[in-house]
């Protein structure tokens, strides 16, 4: 049976399609991504918390869902997954596809929402969707459902449910999504705190596999405990959300600074760094979600094509003298990254990590490894 759904957009426009996943209703920040594959590692990215995210190419689900190993983050971390559950609030299609064509595909998509308690909605034109979105910028959404087949009867259907509509940016939810423990990765000799804010596993995979041993700290991890590892290097990883909230990650940073102790951070982390070291950052109109976004690198002139997932950027003209600035998007001209000018200190806006996405960008793990001083 076909279930009548809805997407009401805080711009007032209402758009009609029918129902995956689970029966219920949502709300969250509109955002949309021009990735073609990688749809189980973008919703299982927790930097999409909160978020109704909106997929503009249409072959969607057509690979399937990966089997999802039963263990947690310490003990394993399987490839296809950014975390161990999804974090959008919802999913905009604008097909469903139910067969699998590919031999990893262990469930379908709308088998895999209904497990994890998302709603999704297809039958949309999203690219009349993604067209309202870019136009009028922060824009909400909510998804509501009609047990119903009968179209006739959908003019005495109330679309605007009594779900308000839910801004992410409004709340402190990088605690909400980041690890309730310290855990331990990988039997390498070099040693790297890792801040979750939101952490996707493709970040930890390629730390460990630079021969790292990884602890992975709560958000509000205070900097004397990081320190009690006795790090080689400190890492702040991706999030949801604002970062100009995050006092107390912006107070860690500012402390480790002062050690001069190598840091890297990646989107929301590297967000953070530029405010510990007096930037500013602002939202963006409809922000960057893609696994296709140009990105030139300064120094040598070269194009990288990255991964981007964020909804706020460094103001560069607010950055410090002593940022130096290393890349800029070749889509509109905004920072992507800089490193400290006498500290061992690095920064990228992007994903370097991809998952999805390539992997242009790697390089930068590399030269964060670099910057240690010898394994202790």
């Amino acid at each position: 049976m076909t279930t009548v759904a809805f997407l009401e957009l805080s711009t007032g426009d209402k758009l009609q399609g029918h129902l995956i996943g689970a029966p219920l209703n949502t709300s969250g920040e509109m955002v949309f991504t021009t990735a073609m594959v990688g749809y189980s590692e973008s919703l299982t990215d927790p930097s999409y918390f909160g978020q109704i995210l909106v997929f503009a190419y249409p072959l969607i689900g057509n690979y399937g869902i990966p089997k999802q190993p039963k263990t947690s983050l310490a003990q394993e971390l399987p490839e296809g997954y950014e975390s161990s559950s999804i974090h959008a609030s919802g999913v905009i299609l604008t097909s469903d596809t139910k067969d699998i064509s590919h031999w990893t595909g262990h469930h379908n998509l709308d088998h895999w929402l209904k497990h994890h308690h998302v709603p999704g909605l297809v039958g949309i034109d999203t690219r009349h969707l993604v067209t309202i979105i870019r136009s009028h910028g922060h824009v909400f959404g909510k998804i509501t459902t009609a047990q119903t087949t009968n179209y006739r009867q959908l003019g005495s259907i109330q679309l605007a449910s009594h779900t308000p509509y839910f801004d992410p940016n409004q709340r402190l939810i990088t605690t909400e999504v980041s690890t309730p423990k310290r855990q331990r990765l990988g039997k390498g000799t070099k040693r790297i705190g890792v801040y979750d804010y939101g952490i996707k596993s493709n970040i930890l995979r390629l730390l460990v596999e630079r021969e790292c041993s990884v602890i992975v700290l709560p958000a509000k991890t205070e900097p004397s405990v990081a320190l009690s590892y006795k790090p080689d290097g400190i890492f702040f990883s991706n999030g949801p959300g604002d970062p100009e909230p995050c006092e107390y990650a912006i107070d860690a940073i500012q402390e480790f600074s002062k050690l001069k102790i190598p840091l890297f951070g990646i989107c929301l982390g590297y967000q953070l760094m530029a405010l510990a070291f007096g930037g500013r950052t602002k939202k963006m109109k409809f922000g960057h979600h893609g696994a296709n976004h140009p990105v030139k690198e300064l120094e040598s002139g070269k194009v990288l094509i990255t991964s981007q997932n964020h909804g706020f950027v460094v103001e560069e003209e607010t950055l410090p003298s002593v940022l130096k600035v290393t890349h800029r998007s070749n889509f509109d001209g905004s920072l992507q990254g800089f490193k400290h000018e006498s500290l061992p200190v690095i920064g990228f806006q992007g994903h370097p990590e991809a998952s999805p996405g390539p992997h242009d960008l790697r390089a930068l793990f590399d030269e964060f490894v670099g910057l240690f001083g010898g394994a202790k």
